[in-house]
C-alpha cells in the first residue's frame, strides 16, 4: 500500500549499498532498496540521512541486479527492502567493488572485502558502548539508533579506534565485522561515524527494524548469536578477537560462542563501563569477578582501548609498542 502510494507521488527507487564480505569463490552482498524523492535519488546514497531512511518507503521484493566479476546476478529484496544474499563468484582477496542496481534506479557501487585464504585472525566488535558511547538506558537504544541519527551526537570510546587499527595493521588481511542491534536504517550514519573517527572499514551486521510475532523489537542477542555462528561456519580457519562491553549481554554471548567454537576465538576483549554507563545499561555482568573463564581462551578487561591494547599485547595478539620503538 505505502509503496503504491509512494510511486503515485513520484517517488523513485534508490539502492543503499552496505559493505559486504566474502571468501574463496563467494561474496555476501548487503543493500537496501527505498523509494525517495526524485531530487534525493541523484545524491550519493550515504547522504540519505538516517531519519529520512527510516521514513522512506522500502521496496518489498524489489529485483536487484548485482554485477560482480564481469557477470550479472538477479536477486530480490525481502519485504523490508533488504538484500542479504550470497553470490557464487571468484574475486581476488582484498577490498573489491561490485555494482548494484534496482529496477528504475541508478547503479551504485558497494565495497566487498574478500578474505585471503591465508588469513587467520579476524575482528568482531560490538558498537553501542564499545566503540561508541550512547549513555542511554538499554531499553531506549533501539529507538535511539533509529531516530537520533546525527553522528555528531555520538562520542567515540577513547582508544578503541587505535586498538582496532593496530589489530588490522599487525594482522594484515584481517576481516572486520561490526555487530549492532541497530536497524539497517542507521547504517549510513554509523558508517559516517566510523569514518570520521578513523575506525577501520568493515562490514556492519545490523537488524531489520520493527516487531516480530512476539516482541516489539527484534532480539539483539539472537541476532548477534546467529551472526557469530555464521562467521564460524563461513571462515572455519579464522580465530576471532571478540570485542564488547560488560553491560549485560556481550560477555555471556562471547562465553557461549567460545565454549561452542573454541578453535574460532583468539581472545575476548571487554570494555568495562563507567558506573553511570553501567547504571544506564542495566548493570554489569560481573564475569570479570570470576577471573578467566575455563576455556583457555584469553579474556581481557579495561575501561578503554589503550588498556585493552596493553593486555592484548601481554597475550601476544599485539606487539609491545616499546619493542616497536
Amino acid at each position: 500500500m505505502r509503496e503504491r502510494q509512494g510511486r503515485r507521488r513520484g517517488l523513485q527507487p534508490v539502492v543503499i549499498p552496505y559493505s559486504g564480505y566474502g571468501g574463496n569463490g563467494w561474496i555476501r552482498v548487503l543493500c537496501r532498496v527505498l523509494l525517495v524523492r526524485p531530487d534525493s535519488s541523484t545524491r550519493a546514497p550515504a547522504t540519505i540521512r538516517g531519519w529520512r531512511s527510516f521514513v522512506s518507503i522500502p521496496v518489498a521484493d524489489s529485483p536487484v541486479t548485482i554485477t560482480a566479476g564481469g557477470r550479472e546476478y538477479l536477486v530480490h529484496a525481502d519485504r523490508g527492502g533488504v538484500v542479504d544474499v550470497d553470490v557464487i563468484v571468484d574475486l581476488e582477496p582484498g577490498q573489491r567493488s561490485i555494482t548494484l542496481q534496482a529496477e528504475g534506479s541508478e547503479p551504485v557501487t558497494a565495497r566487498i572485502f574478500v578474505v585471503d585464504p591465508d588469513a587467520r585472525i579476524g575482528i568482531v566488535s560490538d558498537i553501542d558502548d564499545t566503540v561508541m558511547v550512547t549513555a542511554l538506558p538499554r531499553p531506549f537504544l533501539a529507538a535511539w539508533n533509529t531516530f537520533v541519527l546525527d553522528e555528531h551526537a555520538r562520542r567515540p570510546v577513547p582508544g578503541m579506534a587505535v586498538l582496532l587499527e593496530r589489530l588490522t595493521r599487525e594482522h594484515a588481511g584481517s576481516p572486520v565485522v561490526y555487530l549492532s542491534t541497530g536497524a539497517w536504517n542507521v547504517a549510513p550514519t554509523l558508517d559516517r561515524f566510523m569514518s570520521r573517527h578513523l575506525y577501520p572499514a568493515g562490514t556492519m551486521l545490523l537488524t531489520d527494524w520493527g516487531p516480530t510475532h512476539d516482541r516489539l523489537f527484534r532480539s539483539g542477542q539472537e541476532h548477534k548469536r546467529e551472526s557469530l555462528a555464521r562467521l564460524a561456519r563461513e571462515f572455519p580457519a579464522i580465530r576471532w578477537v571478540l570485542i564488547g562491553d560488560d553491560g549485560q549481554h556481550d560477555e555471556s554471548l562471547y562465553r557461549e560462542f567460545s565454549a561452542e567454537h573454541p578453535d574460532n576465538v583468539a581472545a575476548v576483549a571487554i570494555r568495562q563501563l563507567s558506573t553511570p554507563e553501567a547504571v544506564l545499561a542495566g548493570g554489569r555482568s560481573h564475569l570479570d569477578d570470576d577471573g578467566q573463564p575455563a576455556s583457555g581462551i584469553p579474556w581481557v578487561w579495561a575501561p578503554d582501548g589503550a588498556g585493552l591494547a596493553e593486555q592484548l599485547s601481554e597475550v601476544g595478539l599485539l606487539s609491545d609498542p616499546d619493542d616497536e620503538a
